[in-house]
């Protein structure tokens, strides 16, 4: 009864630490971004960058394997701005322990770019862009499950 009792502790103790691991791992990304000034009928640049801690990889957003989930940056622009399509970095291709095949992942740093287009007559002095930045963290052995980060940019409009 101890034996099993004990064997039972320790599984619990296993489960939450792993738990804990993931929830540790799958926070240490840092989704940012930034947008320059727009004139009216103008448009500018932004980037959303993703900063992969050491030890942790994120599959591109075409990592090459029909079971790795990519990496996937949605924008909304609100008030009547556009937001263009986002451009994906290039990933580094890599072999791991879990997979035969090779993987395109990002490490440590990404940027992806965007362009935002404001119309003449828009009303307002700041813009703002909804990112929703959607990716999977993986260590040299093992996968996470797929996170989703949430920001909002703002751009003053001239």
């Amino acid at each position: 009864m101890k034996k099993h009792l004990f064997t039972a502790i320790l599984s619990l103790i296993f489960v939450f630490v792993s738990g804990s691991l993931v929830g540790t791992y799958a926070q240490s990304v840092g989704i940012n971004g930034s947008i320059g000034a727009v004139k009216r009928g103008g448009s500018t640049r932004g980037t959303i960058v993703m900063n992969v801690p050491n030890g942790l990889h994120a599959n591109s957003n075409r990592p090459g394997n029909e079971y790795s989930i990519p990496t996937v940056v949605k924008l909304t622009a609100m008030s009547g701005a556009r937001v263009g399509g986002v451009s994906y970095p290039r990933g580094k291709s890599r072999r791991f322990e879990f997979s035969e095949d090779t993987l395109n992942v990002y490490e440590g740093r990404a940027a992806f770019g965007f362009n935002l287009s404001v119309p003449a007559n828009f009303k307002g002095n700041v813009v703002k862009v909804r990112a929703t930045v959607r990716y999977q963290t993986c260590t040299n052995e093992v996968c996470y499950p797929p996170k989703t980060q949430e920001i909002t940019l703002t751009a003053r409009v001239k």
